[in-house]
Formats: C-alpha cells, structure tokens, sequence
C-alpha cells in the first residue's frame, strides 16, 4: 500500500486513542510498515464458511496476499491453513484471537466472517487500527451496533464492505437500469419471498462438552454465557438472538437491500408492520421466527417481505426472488435470472415495455469482493459502506424486534434512535455485552 496512505491513517487513528477499542489494541500496531505498492495484505477472522469464501474470492486476484487467518475453531483453522498453502501457495500466520492478530505489523484489510454478534466489536478494532474491512451481512447483531459501525469508519476514514454482494452483479444491476430509467412505468410495489429448508432450524440435540481445539468462550465474546450446543455453533447460530436474526436477517437483508436500492432508500424504515411465528409443525432448535410477513410502507411505494422456512417452492416457481412490479411491467428476479413481463394496453393489444430476460447468471460475490480490493487502492467509496449496510440490517432488526415484542406496529425515530410507540422494543436496540468486553463508544 503507498505509505503517504498509511501515514495518514496512523495519524488519523493514533488521534482517537482513548476512543471505543482503542485500549483493547496493543501499541505495537502502529508499527505496521507499507507494504509493496502493488501488493494487499489481508487478514480473515472467521474461517469456517462465507469468510473463508470471501477470503478465497480475495486469492483469486494476484495483488492480493493472505498473511493471517483467525478462528477460535483449530481444526477449521488448520483446515483452512491448509487450502491456502496447497490452492494458493501462501503460508498465513495462524491466530485465535484477533487482537493478538492485530499485533501483525504488515496487515493492510481484514475480512470478518465471524458470526453476526462479533461483527461490531472486531470492526470496530480493526477500523481503529488503521485496516480496511470488508464484514459479513447483516453488518451487526443490533440497531446500536451498526450506528456504531458507521460513525467508527466515518471518523477513522476507512474503507469498509457490507458484504451485500447483490449490489456488484449484473442482474440486479440491470434491474435497478430498468427500474430508474423507467422502463417498467412508476414503481408501486415490491414484493420479496424467500423460504429454505434450513430456516426451520435443526433438530433439538442436548448440550454437550466443547469440542477439543475450540475456545468457547472467546467464540461467545460479548453475549451471555451459556452451555455449549452444536445447534448453536458452526452455521446454525443464526437461529438464535444472542447470535443472529434467523432466515429474516440472514436471507432477508440481500433482498431487502434491492427493495431500498430501487429508491436509493438509505435510511430506517419509519414504520414496521410485522407478523412473527414458529409455525413449522416439528419443534426446532431456535429462538428465531421460521414464518413472517413484514410490511414496510414507504412515501410512493411499499415493500412486502414474506417468509415460510421449510418450503422449497414460492411464487413464480421460484424458492427465493423479487418482484419489482410497474405501472407497465413487472421485474422477476433472482440472483441467476432476471424476467420483464410487461402489461398490455387494452386499447392496442400492445406491450406497454420491453420485453427483456435474462438467465445466463453472474457472480456477484466475485464482483464485489473485487470492488473492494479496488477501492482499498483508490480510496473511493465502495458499493455497499456502512449507511447501505446499516439500512438494510435497520429494516430487518425492526421486523425481528417486533414479533419478539409482540408488537405488529413499530414507529421507529431515526433521529432520537428510539421507537416511539414500545418500550420494550427500546430495550433492545442497544445489546448487553458479557464482561470483560465492552460495547464501543462512538
């Protein structure tokens, strides 16, 4: 990286010690020498599953080096070591803990893969410690979370990737093209599904000791202790709040993100309608809701939001996608195809758009991972920072906290940072942390 570049970020960030996480990084951070102009150094935290794919997407371009990985897991640490070494010839120091990661003088952007409720808090110290980040959607566990995410990297200057990759591809792309150009006529509605067999959650198995190799009580950090379950670890912990959102969150805010996108909605919602159940015939490990239907009314246009976990079909035959529907036709879209079915004029029998499909597919992952790396070097604002991810984690954790409150109608206050219609929605924007750690200050 240029050191005229780091030179500022070390001034920048040095300036704010005493602020947030700052007292968690150690000095010798500062330390970090530039690396070769045409080279990035990256870091993953979080190796088991999407991180380790965004890490993978990273490799594939040459000016990208991997030089640490991190996980509180050995053996998917040692495993993923491993795929380094043999697929891309590099050879990454090895960390369970990401402040001592931080340590390493030679890290330009790390990548945050880690489940939802670390988000916030391994952000906001690598932000602090001069690196670029590209985090996992949604961008954070809560509302303060990611209102603390955005002022981090606003006030440091650093680039930061919400991982809401459909915001690089070609389709929905095209999509917003047709939409903005006004190829479909005045927009009024949209309507979003997605169902998936795992968002039922897994079956009920009782808790049991921590697997060797695996630093449980690092992997909880700031959420509450509690016994070790393996329906709470790799991959289904999103099924429970003190670690995720469940399929609303998980699923929901990528498409929730192309409804906001096709207004260039960057704010909260101001109003929530919500219904939230468990529905599935068959008890399942989970907090989370496996049935919602989530309306957001917007000034000239509304955003419906349904899911029904344990289904595999939904409308246009399609187990997940989004219909952008027009005065004069209406988009059917998922990530691998894109349909215009335009009305038809009474009067003349004739279409009243184009008529346009597409369904080659393209990788948005790839696409955005790129965007990046690009942005890391030009210090351009990337697609999806922070105000895109919070907007769109904003519109889900709404939804999740009023079917947790029992409450369908949710008026939220963006400016106050508070609803104005339930307390006990209020007591959950901001999360309790475990001590020691500490929610930052921002």
């Amino acid at each position: 990286m240029e050191s005229n570049r780091r030179e500022f970020i070390k001034q920048a960030t040095t300036a704010s010690a005493g602020v947030g996480l700052v007292s968690i990084i150690p000095s010798t951070v500062w330390a970090s020498k530039p690396a070769p102009s045409d080279k990035i150094n990256v870091a993953l935290v979080g190796c088991h599953n999407m991180g380790f794919g965004d890490l993978s997407q990273s490799l594939g371009f040459s000016e990208v080096n991997c030089v640490a990985l991190c996980d509180v897991d050995e053996t998917v640490l040692n495993e993923k070591a491993g795929v380094v070494r043999e697929k891309f010839n590099q050879n990454p120091k090895l960390y369970k803990d990401f402040r001592k990661m931080l340590e390493q003088k030679d890290i330009d952007a790390v990548f945050i893969g880690t489940p939802d409720h670390w988000h916030c808090l391994i952000a906001v110290a690598c932000i602090e410690a001069g690196k670029d980040v590209y985090v996992e959607k949604p961008m954070a566990n809560s509302i303060e979370e990611c209102n603390i995410m955005v002022r981090a990297a606003s006030k440091h200057k650093q680039i930061v990737q919400v991982g809401q990759q459909q915001r690089s591809g070609f389709i929905f792309k095209k999509a917003m093209e047709l939409i903005k150009t006004g190829n479909i006529g005045t927009l009024r509605k949209i309507n979003i599904w997605a169902n998936f067999e795992y968002g039922i959650g897994p079956q009920i198995v009782p808790d049991s000791s921590v697997p060797d190799g695996v630093d449980y009580d690092m992997w909880l950090g700031p959420a509450p202790q509690t016994p070790f379950n393996k329906n709470r670890f790799h991959g289904s912990w999103r099924h429970f709040w003190n670690y995720g959102g469940g399929l609303a969150s998980d699923w929901g805010v990528h498409l929730v993100d192309m409804g906001l996108w096709a207004k260039d909605i960057i704010t909260a919602p101001e109003k929530v309608l919500t219904y939230a159940a468990n529905t599935f015939p068959e008890k399942r490990a989970r907090d989370t809701f496996d049935t919602m239907t989530i309306c957001y009314p917007k000034n000239d246009f509304v955003i419906n939001y349904d899911l029904t976990a344990g289904l595999q079909r939904g409308p246009w035959d399609m187990l997940y996608g989004i219909a952008f529907i027009g005065d004069n036709a209406t988009i059917v879209t998922d990530r691998s195809k894109l349909t215009v079915y335009p009305e038809t004029d009474n009067k003349t029998k004739k279409f009243k758009a184009e008529e346009y499909k597409f369904t080659e597919g393209k990788d948005s992952h790839n696409q955005h991972v790129r965007n990046f790396i690009d942005c890391i070097k030009s210090r351009q604002t990337p697609v999806c920072p922070p105000e895109i991810g919070r907007a769109a984690a904003m519109h889900v954790h709404i939804a999740n906290i009023a079917g947790r409150v029992n409450e369908p109608l949710l008026l939220w206050d963006d400016a106050k940072n508070k609803f104005t219609n339930c307390e006990a929605a209020n007591r959950l924007v901001t999360p309790e942390y475990r001590k020691p750690w500490t929610l930052p200050k921002y």
